[in-house]
């Protein structure tokens, strides 16, 4: 179990699920739920009960690529970091939520902010960091779509990660929806469109990520843009140069250019590829400072060339969990594959302890 707020300094090492001791400085909901009567209510046995159970649900039900801190001194806060599945526009990201269970949960939803930095990514990610979700109640959908007692944390995680980071954001939109599968090549060119967009934001937000780590995950930050960063500078160049749609890297027409690129767009990506090489570079210096064995990342990227190994493509963040949607919401993902990860054995006992016979009503 991590204590404290040193950062978990290797990512072999950053477990999916941990537990905190003191909360972020950082957190988005730090002042929140400090009145009182919200004191009173979270102290109840049925609600810290409730939250236990939520936490061991974490701890044994994650997918490979979300990872989740919360935190003993605050059990009412939580904070997620999410990988952008491949074969999204998303992909290689890291994208942050804080998250703020209310104090009479779980009667009503948690409250969900997204870490945008400014940007714009998603019809659901708003720059403000508002989370458009029928899940949390943000948004309108089914009956079966919203929030019940019965809806847990897992569930609003796996669906940011496969309905709203999905692979044509576009359609995400209002009304949108039913466009998913048109044959119109305006509805097809204007999803494309999006998807560039959307690659320029998210590529903004990870270099935000790289030179600003959340506290609590500098280590997972590290590791992930150590490991993926031949493979984020190999996609920006076929991008670059036409042998990929976005999403779609690594590309299969072995150096033939096949897609139109805009002079605008190639010219954003041109001044990415080179904020990426001096924002990867830095990596060393914080990985020694963090004392983490690192390897030199730019000397080995390639230069001018979209090759890369099939172990760095295949590691990408396509691990999430059709199999927990399945069994967790009532909806059907196809960009959601099936693996999940089950964290070590014994780690909520370690809790006991501190919360006693709440978590014992739960085992």
């Amino acid at each position: 179990m991590a204590s404290g707020n040193n950062p978990e300094n290797n990512m072999f090492q950053f477990d999916n699920f941990g537990s905190i001791q003191a909360e972020p400085t950082d957190h988005y909901y730090l002042n929140s739920n400090n009145s009182d009567t919200a004191k009173k209510c979270l102290n109840k046995h049925n609600t810290l009960s409730t939250i236990m159970k939520e936490w061991k649900i974490l701890s044994k039900n994650l997918p490979d690529s979300i990872y989740v801190r919360v935190y003993e001194s605050r059990i009412d806060l939580l904070r997620a970091a999410i990988l952008g599945p491949a074969g999204t526009p998303y992909h290689d990201g890291i994208f942050f939520f804080d998250i703020l269970l209310p104090y009479d949960y779980p009667k009503q939803p948690p409250t969900v902010y997204y870490h945008s930095h400014g940007y714009h990514i998603n019809p659901n990610l708003y720059k403000t960091g508002y989370v458009c979700l029928s899940l949390i109640n943000t948004w309108s959908g089914e009956k079966n779509e919203m929030w019940t007692k019965k809806s847990t944390l897992l569930q609003i995680l796996v669906s940011i990660q496969g309905l709203v980071l999905n692979d044509r954001p576009y359609f995400n939109e209002p009304g949108f929806g039913d466009l998913r599968n048109s044959t119109d090549s305006e509805w097809i060119n204007r999803s494309i469109r999006y998807n560039e967009e959307s690659f320029l934001l998210s590529c903004k937000t990870m270099l935000h990520v790289i030179r600003n780590p959340p506290q609590n995950f500098e280590g997972l930050v590290v590791g992930h843009f150590r490991d993926r960063a031949a493979s984020i500078l190999a996609a920006i160049k076929d991008y670059q140069e036409g042998r990929a749609l976005i999403g779609q890297f690594p590309n299969t027409n072995e150096g033939e250019s096949s897609f139109e690129v805009s002079p605008k767009f190639k010219a954003d990506l041109m001044s990415l590829h080179s904020d990426f090489e001096n924002a990867l570079s830095d990596l060393n210096s914080v990985a020694n400072n963090m004392n983490i064995s690192a390897e030199s990342v730019v000397e080995e990227l390639p230069r001018g060339s979209s090759s890369t190994t099939n172990s760095a493509i295949n590691n990408n963040s396509k691990e999430s969990t059709e199999s927990v949607v399945k069994k967790e919401l009532p909806i059907k993902s196809s960009s959601i594959s099936n693996n999940s990860k089950t964290n070590k054995k014994g780690f909520l006992g370690k809790l006991v302890s501190k919360f006693g016979k709440c978590y014992s009503s739960i085992n």
